[in-house]
């Protein structure tokens, strides 16, 4: 059998999330509505910046204008913008991550990237890294033009289907095999897998961890904040502000 690691890469490889910088290239390039921009996104970007809103009620806010504003549009073009992300994200990750993609290449382990972003965002950032496989939401296209439809890929239901899929598929021990991820749509993986780790984890995966003892107790959890990488203690708690 083979180890595996698998890797969420929103706020866990990458500092920035692909789809909202992505997004912000499309409203630069004017692909985005500027009327929805301002009246949805920007609104709920401003709560969230005053951490007045969770980010996610905010990525919903883009999401929907996201999908919306991609019905029609050209992959061929979408390739060019995709490629300008990808260069000024790939090497804006954290230096944890990071250090674990190069200690799994080491040690030859396969690779995969399982990721809620956009799939044509995904496969470069798979093929910057050289990774085994990557699996990430399909934005459906037909006859090069974007149809609107998504097949998800951000949910634990989600990755764990696909999971399992890779599993079978590479012969993966799941008991000796790694995980890294941040929110709860990776709790699936981080329950599945013998060596998981948690970066920078949301409050609500920090709480699904500490609610399970026999995963809170295989769970590493990382902070990584300036220049300092902390491991988390098994006691630790969260501030209820």
């Amino acid at each position: 059998m083979k180890i595996g690691a698998f890797f969420d890469i929103d706020g866990t490889i990458a500092r920035d999330s692909l789809m909202i910088e992505h997004f912000k290239k499309l409203v630069n390039f004017e692909i985005i509505d500027q009327k929805l921009y301002y009246e949805k996104v920007y609104p709920a970007y401003q709560k969230y910046e005053k951490r007045k809103i969770d980010y996610d009620d905010y990525l919903n806010e883009l999401v929907d204008v996201y999908k919306y504003n991609l019905k029609g549009f050209s992959s061929e073009f979408n390739e060019f913008i995709s490629n300008q992300v990808i260069s000024q994200v790939k090497e804006k990750v954290y230096r944890y991550t990071r250090k674990m993609i190069e200690f799994h290449k080491e040690n030859n382990h396969l690779i995969f990237f399982i990721s809620g972003s956009p799939d044509f965002l995904v496969k470069e950032m798979a093929e910057s890294y050289g990774v085994t496989e990557y699996r990430a939401s399909l934005y459906l296209k037909k006859s090069g033009m974007y149809t609107g439809e998504v097949v998800p890929m951000w949910d634990k239901n989600s990755k764990k289907a696909v999971i399992d899929k890779i599993v079978e598929s590479y012969d993966i021990d799941v008991d000796n095999s790694y995980c890294y991820g941040d929110t709860s749509g990776d709790f699936s993986m981080i329950n599945m897998m013998g060596k998981p780790t948690a970066i920078n984890p949301t409050k609500e995966l920090f709480e699904l961890i500490r609610a399970n003892e026999k995963i809170n107790e295989k769970t590493k959890i990382i902070i990584e904040r300036k220049d300092v990488i902390y491991d988390f203690p098994k006691n630790g708690k969260i501030l209820d502000i």
